[in-house]
């Protein structure tokens, strides 16, 4: 089923021990456009710490309670390593906390360590690691079309079947009668820190 993103800001996180925390914000990669971390606001608990919980140790979600159930314990969630959710995410501390919660990795590659056995090689050369995007950052870009400025990009639709992110929710200007547009996710092609910019393939008549 396809479900707002802003839906999931502020749902609650129960651990297998108890209430975790609350969603504060998400990760995803914007070459694949799949959602990858959720960042979660722990309660009195744990200090009101911020964590990163990978999206594969989701274990069930409730839509209509915005409640998501994870295969983690608060003991694990405690001494996990520590990373700064208010800077981009490095790859180095997502293999830091896939070594600590055996995530899998879904950027490892399988190469050869001897005639008869492979190991996991992490690449962590500069610039591998900037595709991790927060969703409450690029909200609120500019969204441009090969042809002019679009809108505001005010929402994202997930496909939680897959948790891909399929489509973009532009709030348009002046130009369309200020409506939301849906954009295929399809259609990006670069997204710009600097900028504050999304930029389309597509002209404003074909989208």
């Amino acid at each position: 089923m396809l479900h707002s993103l802003g839906l999931i800001t502020g749902a609650c996180i129960h651990a297998t021990d108890g209430v975790m925390g609350t969603v504060r914000d998400l990760f995803f990669d914007d070459e694949s456009w799949m959602l990858r971390y959720l960042v979660v606001q722990t309660g009195s608990w744990l200090a009101r710490r911020e964590v990163l919980i990978a999206i594969t140790a989701v274990d069930h979600l409730d839509w209509e309670k915005r409640e998501f159930a994870v295969q983690l314990n608060r003991d694990q969630v405690r001494h996990s390593p520590d990373v700064d959710t208010k800077k981009p995410v490095s790859r180095q501390q997502e293999i830091a906390m896939s070594r600590y919660f055996g995530w899998p990795t879904y950027w490892s590659v399988r190469v050869p360590a001897g005639r008869y056995t492979t190991e996991t090689e992490y690449p962590t050369t500069a610039g591998d690691d900037r595709h991790l995007r927060s969703i409450s950052a690029v909200t609120g870009y500019d969204v441009w079309a090969s042809d002019g400025e679009i809108g505001k990009l005010e929402d994202f639709i997930l496909d939680d079947g897959g948790w891909h992110v399929g489509y973009l929710v532009v709030r348009t200007g002046s130009w369309l009668a200020s409506q939301n547009l849906l954009v295929s996710t399809r259609w990006v092609e670069s997204i710009s820190w600097a900028n504050c910019r999304v930029d389309l393939v597509r002209s404003r008549d074909l989208l």
